[in-house]
């Protein structure tokens, strides 16, 4: 496997002590590479956080990230990822259509889109211009109450059919990653995996990228 999988952090779903999560973030990214931080303040029934507490995290760490060459993007919310410089947005098949949050975030940002497990979405949100296409839930996740479940042959067809990137989602550690890395997953979106590891944010980070060096050697 030449492809070398990636380690797409989400943020836990509160945030109450930002500067302790800020902290939290830096041993994280100390930890080894890390493509990309999702901004996601979200219960698990879907109710979002203010949006001034989405801006007060976001003015906290979305510089110290992409001084590491992580790219941040916010959860639904691209009038958010504009006016705090994020580097795009992420979307929900209910949050707004896809040429709607391409216009309001610019034709250089990154726009990423939930697919569910289903192909057809996939292929509709590649045509439109989507920079990746997240499946899942391929795990049960303590983050919220997933519409779907996704298994990992969903990962093995699209990268014999796409070029377009995908993302695993739901419910990964680092116990359980290495099927969808093997099945072709370009990156696996972690949450609880490694904010809660037991071992803490950088080793969680670290046994990632040990697992994804070995799968692409």
């Amino acid at each position: 496997m030449s492809r070398r999988c990636r380690l797409y952090l989400i943020t836990p779903p509160e945030v109450a002590d930002i500067a302790a999560f800020s902290r939290q973030l830096d041993q994280a990214l100390d930890g080894g590479d890390v493509a990309s931080l999702q901004i996601r303040l979200k219960s698990r029934d879907g109710v979002p956080a203010p949006d001034s507490h989405i801006l007060e995290l976001g003015r906290h760490v979305i510089a110290r990230a992409q001084d590491r060459g992580v790219a941040v993007l916010i959860n639904d919310r691209p009038d958010l990822a504009v006016e705090l410089g994020a580097d795009g947005v992420h979307i929900g098949q209910t949050d707004m259509p896809y040429a709607r949050a391409r216009k309001l975030v610019g034709e250089n940002a990154i726009v990423g889109v939930t697919c569910h497990d289903s192909r057809h979405l996939g292929m509709e949100a590649g045509e439109a211009g989507a920079d990746y296409v997240a499946f899942g839930a391929f795990y049960p996740t303590d983050t919220k109450d997933p519409a779907t479940t996704a298994e990992p042959d969903l990962l093995r067809w699209w990268q014999e059919m796409m070029e377009l990137p995908c993302v695993a989602i739901g419910g990964i550690t680092t116990v359980n990653a290495r099927p969808l890395v093997e099945a072709g997953a370009d990156f696996l979106a972690v949450s609880a995996g490694v904010w809660r590891h037991e071992k803490g944010a950088a080793e969680a980070v670290r046994a990632f990228n040990a697992l994804f060096d070995e799968l692409a050697s």
